[in-house]
């Protein structure tokens, strides 16, 4: 099984620079995600480990071989684009085996692997058909086959459920981590969808201006965001992020006293971070809390999000149980969780609590 190590990787089109001296090591039958916002590098940085855009500097190996001076051919990689890419007038089966059939692959063992590969993916019954007569599941399981067949060292994936409803793409996140699973393939998969990157991955990359601002387990980038970017961007809804200031012990938002640790060498300004399931419902005047007055409320199924006004445009959002009620202008506060509340450095951007 195949590594991929990326080291020192940059990336210029014109006077644009995508990705900035960029290292990263995808480890072998790992699923990796690459996640964050359009024109943050993460698909320029697929298509450099496909061959199919030069790096202006820096390396790309897999394992201990050197690839980025390869042709696309040479690397023993397969790709699954956005839009599926098949060709119209052949049949299935075809479209899967068409790989093979340009590398003289005899035509016994291509009638072998495509059926093999239509078992797994549960489409041996359309082998005889055009692209035409498939759903979309159905036409993205034979791109998914046109990249297993080949048996490639490392699979690459552009967003590849982006053109799917959202109840079919619901249903092939659980159908592509099962493959991945059973192949036991390293996996390097591009999308902007959070929840895609949480439900799917071994490991999460989280990009921004083509640069890597974290690495880590889908738990890991949740529970411990490394920066305010990360603790922005992932969850929802985002994570409140407030100014707060410390002084002799004490830190306060909006005037309210909180409990909570500063670490020691902290800023006296910071900016406190609290995800909306750690903030709970509480009377205005407890200890511990932040009062403010409601100023939106969301009914979203079982959950109910609570939006309050603690000052003048600075507002927190709490989600809580439907059955907790709330009306606009009402008198309010939220008791956070001390043990789930997050500092950052306003100058750098840095977390001060990641760590714990």
């Amino acid at each position: 099984m195949t590594d991929v190590v990326i080291s020192g990787l940059s990336k210029s089109f014109g006077s644009n620079r995508v990705l900035q001296s960029l290292d990263l090591r995808v480890p072998s039958r790992q699923f990796v995600t690459l996640l964050g916002p359009s024109g943050c590098g993460k698909t320029t940085l697929l298509r450099l480990i496909a061959g199919l855009e030069k790096s202006s500097q820096g390396e790309i190996r897999f394992g201990e071989k050197r690839v980025d001076t390869l042709a696309p051919g040479d690397r023993n990689i397969a790709m699954v684009f956005q839009s599926y890419a098949l060709y119209p007038t052949m049949s299935v089966a075809r479209n899967i085996g068409y790989g093979l059939e340009v590398r003289r692959i005899g035509k016994p063992e291509r009638t072998a692997r495509i059926g093999a590969v239509a078992k797994v993916l549960e489409i041996l019954h359309l082998l005889a058909r055009k692209p035409k007569a498939l759903s979309g599941g159905q036409r993205q399981r034979v791109a998914l086959g046109r990249a297993m067949v080949r048996k490639p060292d490392i699979f690459l994936m552009d967003e590849p459920l982006s053109n799917l409803d959202a109840k079919l793409r619901a249903a092939m996140r659980g159908e592509l981590r099962r493959f991945h699973l059973d192949l036991g393939t390293t996996t390097i998969y591009v999308t902007h969808d959070q929840l895609e990157a949480m439900t799917m991955s071994d490991l999460v990359v989280v990009m921004n201006e083509g640069v890597v601002q974290q690495i880590g387990t889908p738990e890991e980038v949740y529970a411990r965001p490394a920066n305010l970017f990360v603790a922005g961007f992932i969850g929802t809804p985002p994570m409140n992020l407030v100014p707060a200031r410390h002084e002799g012990g004490v830190l306060s938002v909006a005037g309210a006293k909180l409990p909570v640790a500063v670490p020691p060498g902290a800023p006296a300004e910071l900016i406190l971070g609290i995800r909306p399931q750690d903030l709970g419902v509480a009377r205005p005047g407890d200890a511990g809390t932040i009062p403010g007055k409601v100023w939106m409320v969301e009914l979203i199924g079982s959950e109910r999000l609570i939006e309050m006004e603690v000052a003048p445009k600075l507002r927190l959002t709490a989600e809580v149980r439907a059955r907790q009620r709330a009306a606009i202008d009402d008198a309010i506060a939220f008791r956070p969780d001390p043990a789930q509340i997050h500092l950052f450095d306003p100058a750098t951007g840095a977390s001060l609590t990641a760590a714990r």
